[in-house]
């Protein structure tokens, strides 16, 4: 069934020797050096055309559209013939494209697929590279042709249900709040990722931190949250004053594993190489202090009217966040879409800066009168128009574009700083809890047995955040209690599993033990035990 396999290297590409057994073909990487390369495919092509897929929510679907599979999604196929094929191990993506259904890519670390942010130059420009990864296979790759059945893995410890995870920025966090935050989630039974300034070093006097507040922050610990450092302070220290906290910092519970990124903090991972500190030194400070996960400002997109699961890439698309937002006015869907246009489909760090400048000089000249600048906002303005009307010109195929930092949905992926490896997770923007946390969109994830890693804000309290938890600086809003109640609910009922970060990235990094083999029967089994839940399907 199997007419070639290649392997695809940025700069060249080798057939590769294939043993085709009777249930199994392994595929032979011994003879290729893949430490020269940062990411590479192996192309493999069926005799059979590819007609279904297990999709992202455990359905067979027809391949109608582009398939793409990653570590945390099943690797099952089936061909015209009615034969199932399935990966052995759960590393890399799979792609197929519809319009060539007999090609199945398996892809390591292609672009974008687990993309980090730097900030770079005397301006702290935004940077996209790639993290650096090592290929060690738990195994050869193989391809499994089971007589009968597959197995299909849960992402979930509860069997098969969505997914909700929190993890929380703590700007707004007051000694007040904090205690009014922390009875509202034990009400509810809902556990987040509490982020937390250790240092009370800020430019809002009434900010908390856990050198004012341990005593609350402990409480929040005791209560099953998890604590996660939000850099190290509120506001900015001398790069010499910054480096040293860094350096000198006593974690103040042994198990604090995530570092979320704030601001410009200079030890931050999106700007450590910007400061010329060494990747060996800033990851032997990190692994010291026990920090094993890195969040570095990357969303797939921003929470919305059906837009709440990071497995499906059709809902971060145009056309995804027009329909969440059909119920603004055409002045305020007209410029969020092309702030989408900008910030998500096309996410250049050019644009992104001449969208902020026109802003400003709109602000300057026809707010402050300066119309000193109302020419070099003309200019700026025609700049993004140029960009931005090829998408409206194409619109029919653009609409249903995926954003392109959610691609491959690359919620968790490994990352190398000198020879250590960390876990880097990306978020889903989540700012209206009215809208995000609808009952509409908490059964929708559980439909789609979807997964979402929420970056917010609980204490925001500005008034142009629509939705958001608290209506007044100590009252928690009525309809986002509603629905936070309802999603404690379901929780509750075991529809939906609600691990702290760490909880569910402990569960997801045993796909990485996953092996897989075929008995003579044409039966799978698991080979080595992950402790994982699965299932048998046809």
């Amino acid at each position: 069934m199997i007419e070639s396999i290649t392997l695809i290297k940025p700069l060249e590409s080798n057939a590769v020797v294939f043993d085709n057994q009777l249930y199994k073909t392994v595929i032979d990487l011994s003879e290729i050096n893949l430490l020269d390369c940062n990411s590479f495919d192996i192309k493999i092509v069926f005799s059979e055309a590819i007609v279904q897929f297990r999709s992202h929510d455990y359905i067979w679907k027809k391949l109608k559209t582009s398939f793409i599979a990653n570590e945390f999604s099943p690797k099952i196929i089936k061909l015209q013939n009615d034969q199932i094929v399935q990966a052995n191990i759960t590393s890399g993506i799979w792609e197929i494209n519809q319009n060539n259904p007999t090609v199945l890519l398996w892809r390591f670390n292609p672009e974008l697929s687990s993309p980090i942010t730097n900030y770079v130059g005397n301006d702290n420009r935004r940077n996209l590279s790639q993290a650096k990864q090592k290929f060690n296979f738990v195994e050869s790759p193989k391809l499994l042709f089971p007589k009968n059945e597959a197995i299909e893995l849960s992402r979930s410890k509860c069997p098969f249900v969505a997914i909700a995870c929190f993890t929380d920025h703590c700007d707004f966090d007051t000694p007040e709040n904090l205690v009014i935050q922390r009875h509202f989630f034990k009400e509810h039974q809902i556990k987040i990722t509490k982020g937390f300034f250790l240092n009370h070093f800020s430019k809002r006097e009434e900010n908390a931190s856990f050198q004012n507040q341990n005593e609350e922050l402990l409480k929040w610990h005791n209560d099953g949250h998890e604590l996660c450092y939000h850099s190290l302070s509120q506001s900015i220290k001398s790069n010499a004053e910054s480096f040293e906290d860094f350096r000198q910092f006593i974690p103040p519970l042994d198990n604090i594993k995530v570092w979320i990124d704030h601001g410009y903090q200079p030890y931050n991972f999106s700007l450590f190489k910007n400061n010329n500190i060494a990747e060996e030194d800033f990851s032997i400070i990190l692994k010291q202090k026990k920090i094993k996960i890195l969040w570095n400002y990357i969303d797939s997109g921003t929470a919305t009217n059906g837009v709440i699961n990071q497995f499906n890439t059709e809902q971060f698309t145009l056309s995804g966040f027009l329909r969440g937002n059909k119920d603004l006015s055409l002045i305020k869907k007209t410029q969020l879409i092309i702030k989408n246009i900008i910030f998500h489909y096309y996410n250049d760090e050019k644009l992104i800066l001449r969208y902020k400048n026109v802003a400003t000089c709109f602000k300057k000249v026809f707010f402050q009168r300066n119309v000193k600048l109302f020419f070099p906002l003309i200019k700026d303005f025609f700049k993004l128009y140029i960009s931005i009307f090829p998408v409206f010109l194409c619109w029919k195929t653009n609409k249903n574009t995926p954003y392109k930092l959610a691609k491959y949905s690359p919620i968790l992926f490994k990352h190398n700083i000198s020879d250590s490896e960390f876990y880097i997770f990306q978020t889903l923007e989540m700012l209206d809890f009215k809208k995000t946390l609808s009952q509409e969109n908490i059964n929708a994830l559980i439909n789609e047995k979807g997964v979402f890693i929420a970056h917010t804000y609980f204490s925001v309290p500005f008034e142009y955040h629509s939705g958001k938890l608290f209506s007044s600086l100590t009252m928690i809003d009525k309809k986002v209690s509603e629905n936070f109640k309802f999603l404690g609910t379901k929780i509750k009922n075991k529809e939906i599993w609600n691990p702290t970060l760490t909880e569910l990235i402990d569960y997801w990094s045993r796909f990485e033990k996953v092996i897989l083999d075929i008995d003579s029967e044409g039966n799978l089994f698991e080979k080595r035990n992950s402790d994982l839940i699965f299932r048998k399907i046809t």
